[in-house]
């Protein structure tokens, strides 16, 4: 089984729409960005809030405060994703009690990843809230969770994937929809 690209979902202009959104309403919701911290979950998170960050300061003079989050150890699923995987590094700058900690992903599917997420960001402190930001909402939820923000809501089947490409990450941004094919695939 293979994954073929299926269509083009969002293309560079909508991802940085979605963006540009997704930011005022952050900043609408909390009214300002005085305690807010953006927390992008590895791996296109990083960048997503990163760029969250900088698209809010530009409208608002100043940036919220950006940290990342590895998830790895709190999932519920690791002795399936690796015999040993690999952690990434999580760096949390400030004192997240009390503060507003908006968790930015690129997907949103079964809950399980943002679980973990709030299981790691609850081992730095009590936030005042915890909100939840993404480009895609694909649905298929297996937990009680859904996003304050979202860019888009794709309706999948199961035999699809959502991919977002990530400039910083991938060389290009855009969102694709994959579907698992019986073709082989090339070698």
């Amino acid at each position: 089984m293979a994954l073929k690209e299926k269509a083009e979902i969002v293309d560079a202009d909508g991802l940085r729409r979605i963006i540009t959104r997704i930011a005022h309403e952050i900043v609408e919701r909390n009214k300002g960005v005085d305690g807010l911290v953006l927390v992008g979950i590895r791996r296109r998170g990083v960048p997503l809030a990163a760029r969250l960050s900088r698209k809010i300061q530009e409208f608002e003079g100043k940036a919220p405060i950006e940290g990342s989050l590895d998830v790895t150890l709190y999932r519920d699923d690791l002795s399936q994703v690796a015999h040993q995987p690999i952690v990434g590094s999580t760096e949390i700058p400030v004192d997240i009690n009390d503060k507003v900690a908006v968790l930015v992903d690129d997907v949103l599917y079964t809950g399980r990843t943002v679980r973990a997420a709030m299981d790691a960001l609850i081992d730095f402190g009590r936030p005042r809230s915890i909100q939840l930001a993404v480009v895609i909402d694909r649905g298929h939820r297996e937990l009680p969770i859904r996003a304050d923000f979202v860019g888009k809501n794709v309706p999948t089947s199961r035999k699809e994937v959502i991919g977002v490409k990530i400039a910083e990450i991938d060389g290009v941004d855009s969102v694709v929809i994959k579907e698992l094919s019986e073709e082989p695939s090339p070698a």
